[in-house]
């Protein structure tokens, strides 16, 4: 069986000064895919919608990675001042690739601002920074601590129990936003202990989709976040297996 060819948004930088505008990502997202069993091939951020779903065509599945804030006046709200939005070509070209990835319904895996992008796009709305809207959460970030880690509590019957089984979890911690109402479709399968939405999965049959806020593919990262990957590469390579036609004679 060949192998799923995974598609990876990236980030963008606009040109500055004599520097020019460029497209880059951070290893983890396609050394993951790739230790999983998936082919990574990394998405420029086009702008032509057409152009855009001709190179789903070629695609089994989608991670789209974190980064900076999603902006939060697309969606009808105010800019908080701790808010830092994405470049915008890249936060444009992100949400319609949502848009056609969940129009398709292929198989999509979403990690920090990508599984923020999922639970909006679907929609669901998200807190803009937690310090302010969760007053009683734990720190959920640090900048002086890229690997920053929190404990982990996971649903029964999900990926995220299949993953991590039982016993201490702890998983790499980067935000300030979060998921606040969870989109029609989707269930929360773990939180941090202090309640905040830690991931999340579709229970539309006909859509296997998934994010986590943490990030499996970190650095900090366990060997045991890396089965997400294998789990989505799975679960891609399931709902792409050509049906087997039974010829009766």
């Amino acid at each position: 069986m060949s192998k799923p060819v995974i598609g990876i948004n990236a980030d963008f930088r606009r040109a500055q000064g004599n520097q020019p505008a460029f497209t880059y990502v951070a290893a983890g997202y396609y050394d993951c895919v790739f230790a999983a069993g998936g082919v990574p091939v990394i998405l420029p951020p086009l702008e032509d919608e057409a152009d855009i779903d001709l190179m789903l065509e070629r695609l089994d599945g989608v991670v789209m990675i974190g980064g900076a804030d999603l902006d939060p006046r697309r969606d009808g709200f105010m800019l908080h001042p701790t808010v830092r939005p994405m470049e915008s070509r890249r936060e444009v070209f992100d949400r319609t690739l949502m848009k056609l990835v969940a129009e398709r319904r292929m198989p999509v895996f979403g990690i920090g601002a990508g599984m923020q992008l999922l639970n909006l796009s679907q929609g669901g709305n998200l807190f803009l920074h937690i310090p302010e809207d969760l007053p009683s959460a734990i720190p959920h970030r640090d900048p002086s601590d890229i690997g920053h880690k929190h404990g982990l509590d996971i649903t029964s019957g999900s990926v995220m129990e299949r993953v991590y089984g039982e016993g201490e979890i702890r998983v790499c911690s980067r935000h300030h936003m979060a998921i606040d109402e969870v989109a029609p479709g989707f269930d929360v399968t773990a939180r941090c202990p202090d309640g905040v939405v830690e991931a999340i999965e579709s229970n539309q049959p006909d859509w296997f989709a998934m994010g986590t806020q943490f990030h499996p593919e970190s650095d900090s990262a366990s060997a045991l976040d890396l089965r997400i990957f294998e789990e989505f590469i799975e679960g891609v390579a399931t709902v792409n297996q050509p049906v087997q036609l039974r010829v009766v004679a």
